[in-house]
């Protein structure tokens, strides 16, 4: 097998393996708060503190998957072009 061919091989493996990824777990953890909903901060005396909650994943601590965003967004593209 040429190199380029093995390396389509693993892209296209790739590939198939996030689109499971996606179909099976469509949330991911939240990035900015490690998917705790909030941020954690320390006090003076450096015990850990709840702080902030987080904008990006609204306090839920999951954010939806790249892929699944797509997926979504093209399904409803199809569904409304099928009316």
């Amino acid at each position: 097998m040429t190199p380029i061919a093995a390396a389509i091989a693993c892209l296209f493996a790739m590939t198939l393996c996030y689109a499971a990824m996606c179909a099976g777990s469509p949330f991911a953890r939240c990035r900015k708060c490690n998917g705790f909903g909030y941020s954690i901060k320390t006090d003076r005396k450096g015990r850990p503190q709840r702080g902030k909650s987080c904008r990006r994943c609204k306090t839920t601590g999951k954010r939806i998957r790249i892929g699944r965003w797509i997926f979504n967004r093209a399904q409803r593209i199809y569904r409304e072009g099928n009316r």
